[in-house]
């Protein structure tokens, strides 16, 4: 069996990217807000679940996302020291420091009881991720702007 090429990997990194931009952002405008109006009674129980749940759903996609970025470093993929690239790397390991330093401590403060000024936390500091994975997808899309070496108008 043929090894993926290069193109391949970075393509499936994209996919990656943008599914979990997409996921960020109802995260941010939607899921993390309503937090705030699940009864107190039921939360721990609900946070619980929601973690496992969302763990299956942005785990796998997430372990994709940072294996193709690693893979391609590994492969010395001309891609992969280009600026662009290095940008979008930057943001994913920001990503990736703040969904473990800042989130899933938060996270566990709810797992154990509802706190308003946690909930509140977690909607504000998940800017950051939300904006970092919107713009790592604008580098990448702008790396396959680049490599698509498209004509410029009026030229």
């Amino acid at each position: 069996m043929k090894a993926p090429s290069q193109e391949i990997i970075f393509l499936v990194q994209m996919i990656a990217t943008a599914m979990m931009t997409g996921i960020i952002w109802f995260v941010q405008i939607v899921h993390y807000p309503l937090f705030s109006k699940i009864p107190p009674q039921g939360f721990v129980s609900y946070e619980l679940t929601n973690t496992v749940f969302t763990g299956w759903v942005v785990a796998p996609i997430m372990l994709v996302e940072i294996g193709t970025a690693i893979l391609l470093l590994l492969l010395k993929s001309p891609v992969a020291f280009q600026p662009l690239y290095l940008g979008a790397l930057g943001c994913l390991t920001l990503v990736w420091l703040s969904t473990f330093f800042i989130q899933v401590p938060l996270h566990a403060i709810l797992s154990s009881r509802p706190d308003a000024n946690t909930m509140s936390s977690l909607v504000e500091t998940n800017w950051m991720r939300t904006v970092l994975w919107t713009v790592r997808l604008v580098l990448l899309g702008l790396i396959i702007l680049k490599a698509l070496n498209l004509p410029k108008s009026g030229s």
